[in-house]
Formats: structure tokens, sequence, C-alpha cells
């Protein structure tokens, strides 16, 4: 018999207690309050090979996973081939498994093929995590204020539009891009602002070796088929190695709003408005 000093002098009596409580479903603090104990390398000691009731268990998304893992383990799987089975990392594979049997050493060929399909499920886990990390950051956008539609506006063509410069010093509104949802942001944001749509002008601009003909039915279709002028080809240089080449490259769609120079002055006084706000804005929540 273990005998301790004062209050836990039966450490044997005080066991058959604890153990009791334990087999009665308590947690730890309902037992230490129960009998009162302030010491927990004591009640360690008191409930050592008593297992915790599953109701205090915290709850555990990757158990299944691990009983998954064991079983696959036991059948004579490889790390590589439990993960593509189960699409969770090695390292957790491992510490899963690791005091089971290692499977029979694989060929060259067998690896090699194995990698290659953990790397496709690899990829196929990250397009997925891609795409709901996308929907969720599109779903907190929400609708958009006129006066939202009327900043964002702002900053896309100080950023993406033609500017005036010392050696350049024409006041006029041009916005070019090749995304095609630039050029749909930029026209609603110039809806709003009450610009007549007979005002707009547009202009293609591919290099020569594209499909041209297909490129002004694309543009065609996302702006509408008025307005639009001569297209503008650039010039194939056979020596430069061109990556916007093939399916999907439509070139440049260059937006002109014609008689512009007071609305450009306007934009660029927009701008500058909110480059003097942003550093004063919420300053009632700031430490």
């Amino acid at each position: 018999m273990t005998i301790l000093p004062g209050k836990y002098a039966d450490f044997e009596g005080l066991r058959t207690q604890v153990v009791a409580l334990r087999r009665e479903g308590l947690s730890r603090r309902q037992i230490r309050d129960r009998v009162h104990i302030d010491n927990n390398d004591l009640l360690n000691r008191l409930l050592e090979g008593e297992p915790p009731p599953e109701w205090t268990k915290r709850p555990n998304a990757k158990d299944d996973q691990r009983a998954k893992a064991r079983e696959l383990r036991l059948k004579g799987l490889t790390y590589d081939q439990i993960q593509i089975e189960l699409g969770c990392s090695k390292s957790s594979i491992s510490l899963w498994v690791r005091d089971l049997p290692k499977p029979p050493a694989r060929t060259r060929e067998q690896a090699s093929a194995i990698g290659k399909r953990g790397w496709e499920a690899t990829m196929k886990r990250r397009e997925e995590e891609r795409q709901h990390t996308r929907q969720a950051a599109f779903s907190e956008v929400g609708a958009m204020s006129d006066r939202e539609l009327f900043l964002l506006g702002v900053g896309l063509y100080w950023s993406e539009g033609a500017k005036a410069k010392g050696d350049r010093p024409q006041e006029r509104v041009h916005f070019i891009n090749s995304d095609r949802h630039m050029i749909g942001v930029f026209l609603a944001w110039i809806d709003l602002l009450g610009v007549d749509r007979n005002r707009l002008r547009f202009q293609l601009q591919i290099h020569e070796s594209a499909d041209v003909t297909a490129a002004e039915h694309f543009w065609q279709e996302v702006v509408g088929a008025d307005g639009f002028t001569k297209t503008t080809l650039k010039q194939h240089n056979p020596k430069t190695i061109r990556k916007n080449v093939g399916e999907g490259y439509y070139g440049c769609l260059c937006v002109r709003v014609l008689q512009s120079a007071e609305l450009y002055r306007r934009i660029e006084g927009w701008w500058y408005g909110i480059v003097g706000a942003a550093p004063r804005a919420d300053q009632s929540n700031r430490a």
C-alpha cells in the first residue's frame, strides 16, 4: 500500500474511490471537486490506466481518416497510396500507422506511377481549396452601392487608363485592357457617371498573327456592335516568343470617350481626393 502524508494518506482507498467515480462517467474536474484533490500529479497517479469517458473527448475531424489509414496500411498500401486515397499529408499518415508492418518494397515504375497519382490528387485538392476560397470571397462582396462603384472606377481608371504627362499633356479618357471583366466594370462606371454611350468608341488592338475576326466578334459580344473603329494590327516579330497566343487570346480593347477633357480633369481631381482622404479614413476607430 502506498502511504502519503496528510489528507492523502490512504492512497489505495482514495484510488478506489476515484476509479469508481471515473467509471461512473465523471470528468477530471468533477472528480477533483468531488474528492477535493488539488494536486494534479496525484490525480494522474490515481487515474492511471483509466480511460476518460467518451463525452469528455474533443471531437477530432481526422479520427475517421486515421482509422481508414490504418485499415489501408494493414492491406499493404504505402504512404503514397494512402495519401491518394485519403488526401491527407504523409506526416499525418506516418503518425497514424508507424506501429504497423511495412508493405513489400515496390519497383521504380510502381513508385513513379504512385508519385504521379499522388501529385494529381494533391493538385485536385489544391484546386478545390482555391475554388472554395474564391467563392467565399465572392460572397463577401455582395451588392455595391453607387458610391462604392464610383470610388472603385476612379481607382481602376487611374491605374489602367491613359494619363496626361509632361511630354504628353493630352487630357482625354482612354481605357485599354485585355480582360473583358475589367472592360465591363469600366463601362458600368462610365454609365454611372452619366456618359452617353454614343460618345464611346471601341478599337481592337491585336497582333496580326492572331485570329483577328474571332477577336472582333468576341469584343462585339462583350460591349455591343456599335462604336467600333478599324482594328489596329501589331506587327509580329518572329524572333520574339509570345505567350499570349492561341485560343483565348483576343488582344486588347481600347475604349475612348469623345470630348472627354473635362471628364479627365474630374477623374484626376477625384483620384487625388481619394489620395488625400485615405490616410484619414476611419480615424475614430484607430488606436
